[in-house]
């Protein structure tokens, strides 16, 4: 009974008729995948944030020019 356990295990993974692919890279796949995606969404919402920032800068108007507005005269 140990030997057609063994077998089974042996021959565990992903059948495609002409080749086998084995559960060890389909993990390993599964892996860098699910690693790739948490890396882009962490890259992803700090560079969501640095514009964020970049975008109030902007409409604070610390950059923009210093308007001269004529004075007005009180006498009339």
């Amino acid at each position: 009974m140990q030997a057609t356990n063994s077998q089974s295990s042996a021959n565990s993974g992903l059948n495609l008729g002409l080749f086998t692919i084995p559960q060890s890279l389909l993990l390993q796949m599964g892996t860098v995948s699910v690693m790739m995606l948490l890396l882009a969404e962490k890259a992803t919402s700090e560079t969501l944030q640095a514009l964020g920032e970049a975008s109030e800068e902007l409409f604070r108007g610390d950059r923009l020019p210093i308007l001269d507005f004529p004075e007005q005269n009180l006498e009339n």
